[in-house]
Order: structure tokens, then C-alpha cells, then sequence
């Protein structure tokens, strides 16, 4: 299939777009404080995950203040379900640091905002974006899928630098929020519709089995002692029977260091 032109894409992703927006509370509030709790959430897991999660968590916690002084404990009782913990410790890092050192207001540089616990370059050009309407140039997964499909058709190793331009080229300056929205949407009905296009990408990976991971054992952990706030290591081992002691002692002290645990 060869590329088609700038106009001609742009068309094409408007056009479903018109026809196919999807709804999302957190398009529906543009602050700042819920397009960092949205795009944190959206790392790595489902729109469909974060859809159900996401209204609690803001009842929980509406802004970066309640944020910033919720107990780790009590941010982790309402983050269950999401996986990936350590965003959610991110997260209450980020609303600190907004607090002491921004006087509660979220930057709108996206230098800055790299600046942030658990923001790299796609989240803070997202971040940029939805919240201040800023037509910055970022690549995600969707993203990266409708750029491959139209423009790279025929290649394989495409290098995140090759898509850059073309999504800076095509980028709606007026309107940069709502262009991405598109381009994500059409991302995800691609991927219901075409082989994988990230397949082809230089940067695509397999994630790694869930099951038996040292992720589904520190989740397991976590759960485990929010139930039971305070027990001892061996309390811990014993929970998991068939797995050696020193391969949970050790996840014991990892987490502990990143900050999920005390140690007493």
C-alpha cells in the first residue's frame, strides 16, 4: 500500500473520528489534575480498566491537595485493580511535588513537566495537550499504529524518530487536543481491524507472562498487607508456599525501598 498524503490522512482519521468519538469521563474535564490522574492511569493498561477505575479514584482524591496528603495505605486501597503500583506511588510524588514546589498548579512546559516522578516524553506531551491545549508533538501506542499503517506500510524496524516528523506535519495546531483524541481513537479501531502495525515497530516488545512474575508476586504482597497492615517477613514467605523464601525476601526489600513498605 503506498503512503498517502498529509491532507488525505488527515481526512481519513477525522472522518471516523466524526462518526465513532469514544466517551471518556476524563475528556469530558479538561483541569489539569484530571488529564495527570487519566494519562498515569492510562500507562500501560486498558481504556476499559481505567474507565471503571478512574471515578473512584477522583471521589477519593479530586485534586492534587487530597492527593498529596492521602496515605500511602489508603492510595493503594483505591488504586487496586489498576496493577503497575508503582505508578500510583508516582502519582502521590507528583501531587507532593506540585504542592511544595508549584504552588499546587501544574506546569505547562512539557521540559517541566519531565521534570515530574513518572512522567516521561509521551506523558508530558499528552499532559500538554489535554490539559492546556498545546500542540506539542508525542507518540503512543495508538498513535504509533496509525502512522506505521499509513505511511510505513511496507517497512519493518520503523524507529519511533522515522514517525516524528509525520505526526508533527499532520499535527492540527488549532485544535491539537481534539486531533489527538482522533488519531488515539482510529489507533484503537485499528487495532480491532488490521494486524498489528506495532509489530513492525523498532521498539515493539512482548510483555512478559503475568503469571508467576515477580509483578504478580509484589501485587499479591501489596494486597496482602493492606489487608494485614502489620506483619512479620515470614508471615509473607509462608504465604507462598511453592516459591523459594529468598525470591520473596528479596521482593520484600525492593519494595520496601521503592517506598510500598516499612520496615520496623
Amino acid at each position: 500500500m503506498p503512503a498517502i498524503s498529509i491532507s488525505k490522512f488527515r481526512r481519513t482519521v477525522w472522518d471516523y473520528y466524526r462518526d465513532n468519538r469514544r466517551q471518556m469521563p476524563w475528556r469530558e474535564d479538561h483541569s489539569p489534575y484530571s488529564v495527570v490522574v487519566s494519562e498515569v492511569m492510562l500507562q500501560q493498561t486498558q481504556v476499559s480498566r481505567v474507565r471503571e477505575k478512574y471515578p473512584s479514584f477522583m471521589r477519593a482524591f479530586p485534586d492534587f491537595q487530597a492527593l498529596a496528603t492521602a496515605s500511602t495505605v489508603d492510595l493503594l486501597a483505591v488504586w487496586q485493580g489498576m496493577g503497575y503500583n508503582r505508578r500510583a506511588l508516582n502519582l502521590h510524588k507528583l501531587a507532593r511535588q506540585i504542592i511544595k514546589d508549584h504552588n499546587g498548579q501544574l506546569p505547562q512546559d512539557p521540559q517541566q513537566l519531565l521534570q515530574l516522578p513518572g512522567v516521561g516524553p509521551g506523558t508530558a506531551g499528552s499532559i500538554a495537550a489535554f490539559a492546556f491545549n498545546q500542540p506539542v508533538v508525542f507518540i503512543e501506542t495508538n498513535i504509533r499504529r496509525v502512522i506505521i499503517h499509513h505511511f510505513f506500510h511496507d517497512h519493518t524496524d520503523v524507529p519511533d524518530a522515522d514517525l516524528l516528523p509525520i505526526i508533527e506535519r499532520s499535527l492540527d495546531r488549532t485544535n491539537p487536543r481534539e486531533w489527538y483524541y482522533a488519531l488515539m481513537d482510529y489507533g484503537a479501531h485499528l487495532a480491532k481491524t488490521v494486524p498489528n502495525p506495532n509489530r513492525r515497530s523498532k521498539h515493539y516488545t512482548v510483555q512478559s507472562k503475568f503469571e508467576g512474575s515477580d509483578r504478580q508476586i509484589r501485587g499479591t504482597i501489596v494486597r496482602l498487607l493492606l489487608e494485614f497492615p502489620v506483619l512479620t517477613a515470614q508471615d509473607v514467605v509462608n504465604r507462598f508456599p511453592g516459591e523459594p523464601p529468598e525470591r520473596i525476601t528479596s521482593i520484600l526489600e525492593q519494595l520496601t525501598k521503592e517506598g510500598f513498605l516499612q520496615q520496623r
